[in-house]
């Protein structure tokens, strides 16, 4: 799922999450979607950017303060679905929180 992102005011966050998935879908799609879902309505939230092939993905969300980030870190239903994460549906995984301070857009 990838939206389509605007041009941002400046400096903003971008968390980059890179995963390595198991071969179990228990559920994955279905929690992946009411995370980008429940993230949308969180203060702060800019949008989201992710790619995936059946094993490999990166999603990159966009925040206006790390403050935003570590509420969305602290949701309940967020931390439920990282539990199931380091259970059932990745062999790894990193984290990645980035401050952006320049960014530029094409189109082609």
């Amino acid at each position: 799922m990838t939206q389509k992102i605007k041009t941002l005011e400046l400096p903003y966050y971008a968390v980059i999450f890179s995963s390595q998935r198991t071969d179990e879908e228990n559920g994955y799609g279905k929690m992946a979607e009411k995370m980008v879902e429940l993230a949308a309505k969180q203060e702060g939230f800019l949008g989201v950017e992710s790619a995936r092939d059946e094993h490999l993905g990166i999603t990159v969300s966009y925040w206006k303060s790390v403050e935003d980030i570590q509420k969305w870190k602290d949701h309940t239903a967020h931390q439920i679905a990282q539990e199931r994460g380091k259970k059932e549906w990745y062999q790894t995984f990193s984290l990645r929180v980035c401050k952006v301070e320049r960014h530029r857009f094409f189109e082609m």
